[in-house]
């Protein structure tokens, strides 16, 4: 995410004076509820959807995950490199190429 819109997340934060609703709890629940909220743009439909909604939806998951990070005081390409790491061991190319198996299967 540009620095500029990381910014302009936690300026929005900070003129609402919000940080003190944002637990590391209240934001993985808002987290999760807007993601159910993305899911609900699929519900009747693989195939047919509102991207603009998907989009609005995404961005407030994207935006709680921003404030969960400064919270917790995380980088987040350290936690993505990381958690790729261990995906990368768990399915290794050649056992989960075109495979939707979970690793324990391959």
């Amino acid at each position: 995410m540009k620095q500029e819109t990381i910014d302009r997340i936690r300026k929005f934060t900070e003129d609402r004076d919000w940080d003190q609703f944002h637990t590391p709890a209240n934001l993985a629940k808002s987290i999760s509820i807007e993601a159910n909220e993305l899911l609900e743009c699929f519900q009747w439909s693989d195939t047919e959807y509102d991207l603009a909604h998907v989009r609005e939806e995404l961005a407030d998951v994207l935006v709680y995950c921003r404030n969960m990070l400064d919270k917790l005081d995380l980088d987040e390409d350290e936690i993505v490199n990381a958690k790729m790491s261990k995906n990368e061991a768990k399915y290794p190319v050649d056992k989960a190429r075109g495979k939707a198996d979970k690793y324990d299967k391959l």
